[in-house]
């Protein structure tokens, strides 16, 4: 009898550890409970867009930016928003790729005089 009762209380006791085994969380923590992390992307820098004051003129027959300050040029990625400037004093609201030299405009204006 003593042997009987063991055995239904080793059955009794091992499901209770196989239930609470199930009911555990995993020990790798959820994708949700993560912080998201943004893709790194060599041609797409997480910067803020920033100003850049010159000139739209034409170079090797794209329209670029010569800046007043460093007399660099920097292509426009929106060919037509800067069209309507060409040959004007503008102030460029981009963020710059510095491996293509090229300026992701945002918003192009035209420059107050002073």
């Amino acid at each position: 009898m003593k042997r009987l009762l063991s055995i239904v209380a080793m059955l009794g006791l091992s499901g209770v550890g196989m239930n609470l085994a199930a009911q555990q969380t995993p020990s790798t923590p959820q994708a949700d409970s993560m912080p998201q992390q943004q893709p790194t992307d060599a041609t797409n820098p997480q910067q803020s867009p920033r100003s850049f004051e010159g000139k739209i003129a034409k170079s090797g027959g794209k329209l670029v930016l010569k800046e007043s300050s460093t007399q660099a040029a920097y292509l426009l990625d929106d060919q037509d928003k800067a069209k309507q400037f060409q040959g004007k004093n503008v102030t460029v609201t981009a963020t710059l790729d510095s491996n293509t030299n090229t300026l992701h405009v945002v918003d192009i204006s035209p420059t107050e005089s002073k």
